[in-house]
């Protein structure tokens, strides 16, 4: 794997360390930072410094009932685990998504495919196949996408994303990413507000493929 150059910003590590993520990130940062040694240090860390705060001020600031609560909640909450191995190119979490199983690919347009892995109010989290050298429609987008390179690799105005790699996409982000040649691209998605495409027909197509 080449080496990983996109990473999580800090600000959302912590919230996943915290476990205060939405669901469809939750598992896009879980997957990253089962590649990553950089990110994944970064999620121990926070860890560690959450563990001690709670075990230092929660004796003297908090009653007995509330502080056996509050261990209760936190023991509820899920943590950061050391990475597992998945199943070829999919890491753990992306296989936990899939239920074990090889993805279920539905046609899309132009060869390019998906697999929904999940939808509700908090977002939506779904496997993308590009094939090489196809670009998907350009878009922009009304929140949040982070898009988590599997396979092969793509590029837009942002730059050349890899395998490991992580495209962070905000509202004031168009582009039209574009697989590379090397091998179809395959990515993991999370996206918490429909895409905004440009286009006639990918707009017209949008409710009927839930992007």
């Amino acid at each position: 794997m080449s080496k990983i150059t996109h990473h999580i910003p800090e600000e959302m590590l912590r919230a996943y360390a915290a476990g205060t993520l939405p669901q469809p990130f939750a598992v896009v940062i879980a997957a990253h930072v089962s590649l990553c040694d950089d990110c994944r240090s970064v999620v121990e860390a926070e860890a560690a410094v959450g563990g001690a705060l709670l075990d230092g001020l929660a004796p003297a600031g908090v009653s007995s009932d509330a502080r056996a609560r509050l261990f209760a909640a936190l023991d509820a909450t899920p943590t950061p685990t050391p990475p597992q191995r998945g199943s070829g190119i999919f890491p753990a979490p992306v296989m936990e998504a899939l239920k074990g199983q090889p993805p279920r690919w539905k046609m899309l347009g132009g060869g390019i495919r998906q697999q929904i892995l999940s939808a509700d109010e908090e977002g939506s989290l779904r496997l993308l196949y590009i094939p090489r050298g196809r670009a998907v429609p350009e878009h922009g987008h009304h929140g949040l996408e982070l898009t988590l390179v599997l396979q092969g690799s793509f590029s837009d105005s942002e730059g050349r994303f890899a395998v490991g790699d992580v495209e962070v996409a905000q509202d004031d982000v168009d582009h039209q990413p574009m697989a590379g040649d090397e091998a179809p691209c395959i990515c993991l998605a999370a996206t918490d507000a429909p895409l905004r495409f440009h286009a006639m027909i990918p707009r017209l197509l949008q409710p009927l493929f839930r992007i």
